[in-house]
């Protein structure tokens, strides 16, 4: 047994036990006949770093992968990281413009710039990879995948050519977000909205027969120029008779129709509604109920957002080629010239061109320029198809979603899916695999070869020179990394489906249900039986993370600092089902005191001769205190268990923190703490260091899947061990242990200690002082258990039991039906002491009204800010428990 420092260094030991699982093959041990387990990672971005979230989501992960194998399960926790098409093209992209002289990616062959991205992937991808391994998850590196490595790509290529033969997958045109820094689509999850100050324009749009005009209203009236229709709703009996009639549209000429759809709403505006078919998603779906075709719809902008000719050759030539900021500028000027524009009275009478409004408005979240929609041609994923026996799967319990209260928000987004953008136009993916004929006629399949047998000899292909999403291929993640299609195996031995997915609920949609689809669709059975979703890590005051805040917590500084075991149990701690986590760096601190204070009852243990334990059951007990000891570590195993099972990390957490802080080292320890002889320190009796040794194993264990280092290095210090911590036995909760009459003495005990000491603190009493201790009212269970424990009460409450009446002014405490009574006179001062207790108790009230009054105040609660609010409520509440705590002290004294 290797004697422990006096001080708690985590630096010092995380690395080095590490470093030791991974390369003892302990993330992995080999258990042929044992229960399979499986979780997979969600692949972090190649390109990414580790991040609070991050922490968050993984340290769960571990928590659950960490228990399953010490409950004896064959434990696997799949890791890898995603291509991240977008982000890793950018980041070479940005490096190669940083060289001298600067360098572009089409100066290359798409050849050639992919061969540097997978040379980028070499030397600096997957730093993250690293990361995870600072923060302890215990994760098969063994066997590490990529979603571009050759396996993966394999499954991909399969699951797209399959979609396609089955009629679940094709090409269509419909608007996309394009994002026209990076020139591709981009999903919903790459768009950040951002409020801008914007105009609210008013214009009239002439009716062709000369009749008036009919008012319309944007915020973009630069996308009239590819207007194709006005909108009215057909229940608005102001424009019941212009149905069906023309508008020759300002500038462009184009006579375009008065429709009727519910998108109009009668109370909005004019109720009248300019529409755009082919750049904005609401007018997009308004057009196909009017019957319009996709192909036919208007566009007027490039891959770069500038204006170009539609195919009605309307739009004049001087706009040709314009931004949309600079067709804005041009379009107004001409309307206002030309008497189109309906100007904007403010409430001083002046007039000006726009309303002012706040807009919301959608950036590219990489590029940061804005969103356009944009009608073009790309593959699609028929989703509701696919979607329906997902929807069943959480119906019927075969996926379980905890929390239940996201199964609504799934059921709504899945009844109303929409059709899935699969296509990327970039050239670092997975290229599509699909070959053009001269006619533009796609010939999918898995390779070139098959293509041409499909097309024909003779017929010139040219590969699709787009990729697919990453989230296509990411949504294979549960099944192509266990060997599919290869692997026949339906269950892919045991692997699938797999037991839990921990998941952020920003991706259910992105990832979790897309994993459902395919994995429904390809293996037949659901990915995995339960999705936990947990929330965001949000900075202290409540406010979201951002950069641009400047509020962002560095997860590997608090590491750092504190040590990962104390980050981990705070993540553990703070995470309550359907909650979102307020970063507290004091709690992260509270947490390092905990481990500490652990490290400091190991010590404790080393220099009073307790040592590991050879016995998984507890020891035999005759004494109380060990038999309270034992059953308390029963009842905590079970609390841990139940809320595991139930996937409450945060009633686990705090069911461990509580027996280790409060029952194990402030009580127990103290309990059987040798009394001194004289001047020598007195011994612990046998039965009590061996059961002392088995309880510090059993929270060792327990806490191992929390804080993975501290009870590893805490493990082999307290004597020889078999095999490490990582791969030891889950503690039993064996109830034939308890001793029901034994716990209740203790307990009595504690009580007692805790009701005297704080008897003397709140009269301050001289810590020294020892008093006596009279009794009335005691029944004969409570005289014998005085008499029994008798010296830890000396040691502990500085008292000793007297017989009679006590006399004089005294102090009395109430435990069960029994008062006991600790003279003071001669101790401290009487008078001098109700006194203090009388004056503190009048600031506390006044101090306590004060509060109540403020916050009874309707203006101070409604024109306050919220966190002084909870300040003050927070304020009176602890002035209101000290009021009641001084007048209970001045009760004490009679």
């Amino acid at each position: 047994m290797s004697e422990l420092p006096k001080t708690f260094d985590p630096a010092s030991i995380e690395s080095r036990w590490y470093a030791h699982w991974e390369a003892s093959g302990q993330f992995r041990p080999d258990r042929p006949n044992a229960e399979p387990w499986t979780i997979v990672n969600p692949p972090p971005n190649v390109t990414g770093s580790l991040h609070i979230g991050h922490a968050l989501d993984n340290t769960l992960q571990d928590i659950l992968t960490r228990h399953a194998r010490l409950k004896g399960k064959d434990a696997l926790w799949v890791v890898g990281t995603d291509h991240a098409g977008i982000a890793t093209q950018m980041v070479v992209e940005r490096q190669m413009g940083a060289l001298t002289p600067p360098q572009k990616r089409t100066d290359f062959s798409r050849e050639e710039f992919v061969a540097k991205v997978w040379d980028w992937k070499q030397e600096s991808g997957g730093e993250i990879t690293q990361q995870l391994r600072r923060l302890g998850c215990s994760m098969d590196w063994a066997n590490e995948r990529f979603t571009m490595d050759e396996g993966f790509s394999k499954a991909v290529l399969k699951v797209f050519v399959d979609l396609h033969k089955e009629g679940l997958l094709y090409r269509d045109k419909r608007l996309v977000n394009w994002d026209p820094g990076l020139g591709t689509a981009i999903s919903d999850l790459e768009v950040e909205t951002r409020e801008i100050k914007g105009s609210f324009w008013h214009l009239r749009y002439p009716l062709a027969d000369g009749a008036g005009f009919i008012e319309v209203a944007t915020t973009r009236p630069e996308t009239m120029l590819a207007d194709m229709a006005v909108a009215v709703n057909g229940a608005d009996a102001r424009y019941t008779a212009l149905i069906g009639k023309m508008v020759r549209l300002p500038i462009t000429g184009r006579l375009i129709p008065i429709i009727a759809d519910d998108h109009a709403d009668p109370e909005l505006g004019s109720g009248a509604v300019k529409i755009t078919p082919g750049h904005d998603f609401n007018d997009f779906e308004v057009g196909k109920r009017a019957g319009m075709a996709a192909g036919s719809m208007l566009n007027m902008l490039d891959a770069k957002a500038r204006v170009v000719q539609v195919s009605d050759g309307l739009i004049p030539a001087e706009l040709l080629g314009l931004t949309t900021a600079e067709a804005r500028k041009a379009v107004v000027a001409r309307l206002k010239a030309e008497g189109f524009l309906i100007p904007h009275v403010d409430k001083d009478g002046e007039e000006h061109d726009a309303e002012p409004r706040t807009i919301q408005t959608p950036y590219g979240d990489r590029s940061g320029v804005v969103i356009e929609p944009w009608l073009t041609d790309q593959w699609y994923v028929d989703a509701k198809t696919l979607a329906q026996p997902a929807i069943e799967a959480v119906r019927t319990g075969a996926i379980d979603i905890v929390p239940k209260t996201w199964e609504k928000t799934f059921f709504n987004w899945m009844e109303n899916i929409q059709p899935w953008c699969v296509s990327r136009q970039l050239w670092w993916g997975h290229q599509i695999p699909a070959w053009f004929g001269a006619d533009g006629t796609p010939y999918v399949a898995e390779t070139e070869a098959e293509a041409q047998a499909l097309a024909g000899e003779g017929v010139t292909l040219t590969r699709d020179p787009d990729v697919l999403d990453t989230w296509f291929s990411s949504a294979l993640w549960p099944f192509a990394t266990m060997g599919w299609p290869e692997e026949s195996d339906p269950t892919l031995g045991g692997r699938y489906p797999n037991d839990v997915l921990i998941s952020g609920f920003d991706i259910l949609f992105f990832w979790n249900a897309r994993m459902m689809m395919q994995g429904l669709h390809f293996m037949k059975d659901v990915p995995f039986r339960t999705l936990y979703l947990h929330g965001l890590v949000r900075a202290a005051d409540g406010a979201k993370m951002s950069k641009s805040k400047g509020n962002v917590v560095n997860p590997l500084g608090l590491i750092d600092k504190y040590g990962a075991d104390a980050l981990r149990f705070f993540m553990a701690a703070m995470e309550s089902q359907g909650r979102d986590i307020k970063m507290d760096e004091k709690r992260v601190e509270g947490y390092r005191n905990f481990a500490t204070k652990l490290w400091n009852a190991a010590r404790f243990a080393q220099a009073n001769g307790i040592v590991a334990s050879t016995t998984l059951e507890a020891p035999r007990a005759d004494l109380a205190v060990n038999k309270w000891i034992i059953a308390e570590t029963i009842a905590t195993v079970q609390t841990v268990d139940l809320a595991l099972a139930d996937y409450r990390f945060d009633g686990a957490a705090n069911a461990i923190y509580q027996f280790a802080w409060s029952r194990f080292c402030d009580w127990y320890l103290e309990l059987i703490k040798p009394q001194m002889v004289g001047e020598e320190r007195g011994v612990i009796d046998n039965e009590s260091k061996a059961v002392a040794g088995w309880v510090l194993d059993q929270i060792l264990v327990l806490l191992h899947p929390f804080m993975p280092f501290i009870t590893e290095e805490l493990w082999h210090a307290m004597g020889p061990r078999e095999h490490d911590l990582i791969v030891a036995q889950w503690p039993m909760a064996d109830a034939r242990s308890l001793d029901p009459e034994a716990s209740k003495e203790v307990d009595w005990l504690i009580r007692l200690v805790q009701e005297i000491r704080t008897a003397r603190n709140e009269l301050n009493v001289p810590p020294g002082a020892r008093l006596p201790l009279h009794v009335r009212d005691a029944n004969a269970a409570t005289l014998a258990r005085l008499e029994r424990q008798a010296p830890a009460l000396a040691r502990l409450a500085r008292v000793t039991h007297a017989d009679g009446e006590a006399t004089g002014g005294a102090a009395q405490v109430v435990v069960d039906e029994a008062t006991f009574v600790l003279p003071l006179e001669g101790v401290i001062d009487l008078d001098s002491e109700r006194a203090r207790l009388t004056k503190a108790i009048a600031a506390a009230e006044k101090e306590r009204d004060a509060l109540s009054g403020r916050l009874g105040n309707a203006s101070f609660v409604e024109r306050a800010k919220p966190e002084a609010v909870e300040k003050a409520k927070a304020d009176h509440a602890d002035k209101a428990a000290e009021a009641a705590r001084l007048h209970a002290a001045l009760g004490r004294l009679g």
